[in-house]
């Protein structure tokens, strides 16, 4: 499949909540660039975050609603890094397919079709 053909899952969603996406393109455009900065920053934050909470924790003096905040924050972190995950797993599976395609001298008509798939 034609990775401009396919569906980017972008790091945001609606004012209501919905997956945004981004259909087309070679991944060079404004909104592509726009969703790789969110992407970056919303791993930095990520890391950050771990690290403080790893402070936190260790220092065993914290109060209960310090700890519920942590874990907001932690579910908050951790739903944003899942996106960016499951976006980039997504675009992985293309370029795979796409190079299997390229690879496959069936798919051209060259035969060599008694090749097994890949798991």
């Amino acid at each position: 499949m034609n990775p401009m053909d396919a569906a980017r899952l972008l790091p945001w969603t609606s004012p209501d909540g919905k997956p945004c996406y981004l259909l087309g393109g070679n991944g060079s455009g404004y909104v592509s660039r726009l969703a790789d900065k969110v992407e970056a920053a919303q791993m930095c934050s990520a890391a950050g975050l771990i690290e403080e909470a790893g402070r936190i924790l260790d220092g065993r003096s914290w109060t209960p609603g310090e700890l519920h905040l942590l874990a907001v924050d932690l579910n908050d972190t951790l739903a944003k890094v899942r996106r960016v995950a499951e976006s980039r797993g997504a675009r992985l599976l293309l370029l795979a397919d796409d190079s299997v395609e390229d690879d496959d001298p069936a798919a051209d008509g060259a035969g060599g079709g008694d090749r097994a798939p890949l798991a």
